[in-house]
């Protein structure tokens, strides 16, 4: 079986064929990779191929599973845990088998999350840039420390869990909201309501998956519920903030610093060196304006342990489709319960 793998860089071809090699699943199995991201107008690139392998950005619509289907391809192999840019209904009624990959590496996530907020913190990035000019001086480097801050944790899931480990190792109040909140959390920190998280975080972590009730989670109204001088960390999904409020919310000195490792308009921008091209995108340019922004390029996740994990469990699911037996990663058509990895429920958030 031919399989074609989009928005692949060379670290994907190298992970998804070391698992190849070594899983019984990757006999007779040829991996086809593209640095094109699918969209119907790559779609062609799947012709001859019993299953494709895509990643977040990848468009999954009805019109690209069509033609999917109508080119042979019978599985698509998510390798992120994030399906919201797939069209389950389309998939069920087009017979495709969709499976992602529950969770990789939590911690990976949580780490990189209490590394951002370090960074500003101690206004690190800052004075790299200063040393590196022969700059030593201190004004404008002075820092604050974790401990005895309150962290507001937006979801529960299993990468939420790692971050809530994390800040507690460093003596934070760890606040959360979540509808289904973890038995797991009693231990490390107390629930709450979404405004109460809002009104009493000194750093607030976004940790849910991107759905219609989490959509611009954070607007305007969420961010004036806000602790004054707070900081922002986002580590999910680009879309769960209004990146225009927020920007407003800088600008007013409301909002004291904003960490995100995820941009709703990445999809044109992440994952490729643009060091020589002149970005269009007027949001994300005036972002890094501000020097109380940071700002990484989806990698969190990119850890060798969770690559490893990724395509270890995509040859899984590629043995459970070839065998027609049942995945525990298949994504159904109707989602009884969220994502394991960020279990944000998509019901009504609350709105005072």
């Amino acid at each position: 079986m031919k399989i074609a793998v989009f928005s692949a860089q060379p670290y994907d071809a190298r992970f998804l064929e070391e698992a190849r090699a070594r899983h019984p699943a990757g006999a007779g199995v040829e991996l086809v990779c593209h640095t094109e991201s699918l969209t119907l107008q790559s779609v062609a690139l799947g012709q001859g191929c019993g299953a494709v392998c895509a990643f977040v950005n990848d468009v999954l619509d009805a019109p690209v599973l069509a033609a999917l289907a109508a080119l042979g391809v019978g599985a698509i192999l998510m390798r992120c845990a994030g399906y919201n840019n797939v069209d389950v209904a389309a998939a069920k009624r087009l017979g495709l088998f969709v499976a992602r990959i529950p969770s990789y590496s939590p911690e990976s996530v949580g780490e990189h999350t209490l590394a951002l907020i370090l960074t500003l913190n101690g206004q690190t990035h800052r004075a790299y840039a200063r040393v590196r000019e022969g700059n030593f001086a201190r004004d404008g480097l002075l820092g604050s420390t974790l401990h005895g801050k309150t962290a507001g944790l937006v979801g529960l899931g299993k990468i939420g869990l790692a971050a809530a480990r994390i800040f507690n190792g460093f003596g934070c109040r760890v606040l959360a909201f979540d509808p289904q909140p973890s038995p797991q959390f009693a231990a490390l920190g107390a629930i709450a309501t979404l405004p109460d998280l809002l009104a009493e975080a000194d750093i607030v972590s976004l940790h849910c998956p991107l759905n219609a009730a989490t959509h611009h989670l954070i607007d305007a109204a969420a961010l004036a519920r806000m602790k004054p001088g707070a900081m922002l960390v986002n580590t999910s999904r680009g879309a769960l903030i209004d990146t225009s409020a927020v920007i407003e919310a800088l600008i007013a000195r409301r909002l004291g610093a904003l960490a995100i490792d995820v941009y709703e308009q990445e999809n044109a921008l992440f994952f490729q060196d643009r060091s020589a091209e002149i970005i269009a995108d007027d949001v994300f340019q005036r972002l890094m304006t501000f020097p109380n922004v940071l700002v990484t390029g989806h990698q969190g996740f990119f850890t060798l342990e969770a690559m490893r994990e990724i395509a270890e469990t995509t040859f899984d699911n590629l043995a459970c489709f070839v065998a027609g037996s049942p995945c525990a990663n298949q994504v159904p058509e109707t989602v009884a319960k969220p994502p394991d990895d960020q279990c944000m429920a998509p019901t009504p958030l609350p709105t005072s």
